[in-house]
């Protein structure tokens, strides 16, 4: 053995060595065929050449695991097995993973190192493919600061020499292909840092893992399921989300509805319900209640339930707590066959330091910043992307890309984008690093964000990108190439906050603080929004949506169908997370299921009735959603009856008989007689009303026709008398076969 060798032989021995297929494998040496195989658990190796009945005896140079083969006067390559005997004498055959082309071009790296990558995913992690003929795994990993790269699992006895990784060129990408093995093997990546420190980290780029608290990731092939849902992609595609109906039911399947457990080591006794099962439970509740989407908090792996799922660590694997990726996508093919659409909630903000995951990937901060003062964020305890860097960047744009793209998803929700954008975010002075020009934006970030929204909107038009952005940022929904952010809607933080505050009053306080409810007027069409009731606000001791009402039994219910009924007439879109829709006592619990045994109460029941036609009245009214986010949309009628806590509105359609009159009572006082001006000379039909009985309510309501009189008011030419129930929602239509203009 040359030199060259010995020295490389120490180098793959000693974990240094960035490139063993160079040492190992079969090579042309001075007119000879050599081959050498490396593996510390075999006594003794042969070489099967698979085109001849011809074997040959590997000679054992290095007791650490060396076999070298030497075959004179040949050098023409050809096809070998190699035939393993264990030290426990257990004997199989495999093909030499070291006689393998790269399975990764140059142009893929090239695209990578660049962050222009958009499907990465295809060529990074772990693929069961056929290679040279041959069927195996191949594996990549971007890694450029380790010292070797191994991968270790089921099939190697966890073992780091045995499947030792090439680093191809200056990439930082490491890659090996292992033939023979097959979907369900566990793997992970071990990683020899520049200390010299051994890691063995998860694949970034793993489809499926294994249930937490295991960490292991899972050989899988994600061609493994047929779609029925063309007829919906396609009418998703010609379609704009901007004037329909989006009512989202906002979900977290761990604790939706559950089911017994038969675990002896379950804490509650119960467990959630897998995925197949929610598409036979979930889904055809929400489409009976008139919901439009589903919006899911973060289903990719994550190890600590108590997170929610906002913190992650497998990015491209659906979480294994419910089931496998095709039964995930069994359960969102039956949403779209259903009509409804799913949105998942994505966290490209910030990622957990669990020692499996990506933080020090390669023993440096990879995805991260070395400065904790732009890499952590303190109050989370978890680790910030560096936007900056093109490889990271391409990982998140790539991972965008693989859920619609592989899922079929209709949305993606992105996670504290304020922590994002601001590099003082939750920062004293002193705790954070000014941009190049001194300024507190996050200019990374920024250019981040509109990459990632361009490349989206590149591939899946009238998908929906969505901000869970929390300040004034400008124009956050507009086009990228107008100077925005590049998101179709936005959150809107300030209508929530300012909206919670206000029906959590006593009644009698209300009257100081009508602004509350009138502020978003000055800013509801400065951007898409979507109206939030979510699962933020009713935990860490905020209260239940109905436990925030004032007032005694009956006017918590009674406050909570005008709260509702506000908040489907208020311009926006509409999210409510679960619970709310049959007025849950107690605050969510992550842990446990919904009280669902509270539909058993008649005030409850009555309540899911309400909000369920309030989404059906919502979905077959124009003038509740085709103009959200125009002026022409919405006309204020009378916002100054503070004394009564009252305040009326119009909403229209495209179309000016697509229109409809709002009038809301926030206190527990009946109004007999209540006149509002009138934009129409017709008759007005009472259409809704949350005191009717069958709500729960004391049935103050409009009965026939309402006429109405040449008695200006409000800025109106007409005005007309109505009677107004106790913190009661009222909505008219007009006739317009009878309007006199």
């Amino acid at each position: 053995m040359s030199s060259t060798v010995n020295f490389r032989f120490g180098a793959l021995l000693g974990g240094t060595e960035k490139n063993p297929h160079a040492v190992l494998g079969m090579h042309a040496e001075n007119g000879n065929i050599v081959i050498r195989v490396f593996n510390p658990h075999s006594k003794s190796v042969v070489v099967k050449d698979t085109n001849s009945t011809e074997t040959y005896q590997m000679g054992l140079i290095d007791n650490m695991g060396l076999f070298e083969l030497v075959i004179p006067d040949r050098d023409k390559a050809f096809s070998y097995e190699l035939v393993h005997t264990t030290y426990d004498n257990v004997v199989y055959t495999v093909r030499d993973p070291y006689s393998f082309w790269p399975t990764i071009s140059d142009y893929d790296l090239y695209l990578f190192n660049q962050g222009n990558h958009h499907r990465i995913y295809e060529k990074l992690g772990c693929h069961l493919c056929e290679h040279e003929n041959v069927k195996g795994a191949s594996f990549g990993v971007w890694a450029p600061s380790a010292q070797r790269v191994s991968v270790v699992g089921s099939f190697n006895q966890w073992d780091g020499r045995v499947h030792q990784m090439r680093m191809i060129g200056s990439s930082g990408v490491w890659e090996i292909f292992i033939p023979g093995l097959t979907k369900g093997d566990l793997y992970k990546f071990e990683i020899k840092t520049p200390s010299g420190e051994i890691y063995t980290k998860a694949d970034p780029y793993a489809f499926f893992a294994e249930k937490p608290p295991h960490t292991a990731s899972v050989v899988y092939d994600m061609d493994n399921y047929s779609w029925s849902d063309a007829l919906w992609l396609e009418k998703r595609a010609r379609e704009s989300v901007f004037d329909k109906p989006v009512n989202i039911y906002e979900v977290h399947l761990g604790s939706w509805k559950q089911e017994p457990d038969d675990d002896p080591e379950s804490e509650t006794g119960f467990k959630p319900y897998s995925y197949r099962y929610l598409a036979e439970t979930l889904v055809p509740y929400a489409k009976e209640m008139g919901y439009t989407h589903l919006e899911l908090l973060p289903i990719m792996e994550h190890p600590f339930d108590g997170s929610w799922g906002y913190q992650v660590t497998g990015y491209y694997a659906a979480t294994s707590r419910y089931g496998t990726p095709e039964d995930f996508k069994y359960f969102i093919d039956t949403c779209h066959n259903n009509g409804l659409g799913v949105i998942l909630d994505w966290v490209p903000a910030h990622f957990p330091k669990d020692g499996h995951g990506l933080a020090r990937f390669d023993g440096t901060a990879l995805y991260e910043h070395e400065d904790k003062r732009i890499g952590e964020h303190i109050g989370w305890g978890t680790h910030v992307f560096n936007y900056g860097r093109n490889e990271v960047r391409n990982f998140l744009i790539a991972n965008a890309v693989y859920w619609f793209e592989q899922f079929h998803i209709d949305g993606l929700r992105v996670d504290a984008v304020a922590s994002m954008l601001y590099l003082d975010y939750c920062r004293e002075s002193g705790e954070w690093v000014p941009n190049k020009y001194g300024g507190r934006e996050n200019l990374e970030a920024v250019e981040f964000i509109k990459q990632l929204n361009y490349v989206v909107y590149k591939y899946f038009p009238n998908v929906m990108m969505i901000a869970e952005e929390s300040t004034s940022w400008p124009m956050v929904t507009k086009p990228v190439h107008d100077g925005g952010l590049g998101f179709s809607h936005k959150w809107n933080m300030g209508w929530m906050n300012d909206f919670l505050k206000y029906v959590s009053l006593d009644h009698i306080y209300r009257k100081h603080n009508q602004n509350l409810l009138t502020f978003s007027f000055m800013y509801a069409w400065s951007e898409n929004f979507i109206l939030v009731l979510s699962h933020d606000e009713v935990v860490h001791g905020k209260c239940s949506m109905l436990s925030k009402m004032p007032g005694d039994y009956w006017q918590k219910f009674a406050g909570l169908r005008c709260a509702y009924g506000y908040f489907f007439a208020h311009p926006g879109k509409k999210l409510l997370f679960m619970g709310g829709e049959f007025g849950q006592f107690i605050e969510w619990k992550y842990k446990e299921s919904l009280d669902w045994h509270l539909l058993n109460y008649p005030m409850h029941e009555k309540m899911s009735l309400y909000v369920s036609d309030l989404n059906h009245l919502y979905k077959s009214e124009k003038a509740m959603y085709e103009l959200d986010c125009s002026t022409e949309g919405f006309e204020l009628i009378d916002c100054n009856d503070t004394e009564n806590s009252m305040i009326s509105f119009i909403r229209k359609g495209k179309d000016w008989r697509d229109m409809l009159i709002f009038v809301f009572n926030f206190t527990p006082r009946t109004h007999e007689s209540y006149r509002i001006g009138a934009p129409l000379k017709t008759t007005y039909t009472e259409i809704f009303n949350s005191d009717a009985e069958k709500y729960g309510g004391s049935n103050v309501v409009n009965t026939g026709p309402i006429s109405c009189e040449d008695i200006p008011m409000h800025q109106k030419p007409y005005s007309m008398t109505l009677r107004i129930p106790p913190l009661g929602a009222v909505i008219l239509r007009p006739d317009p076969s009878l309007c006199s203009e």
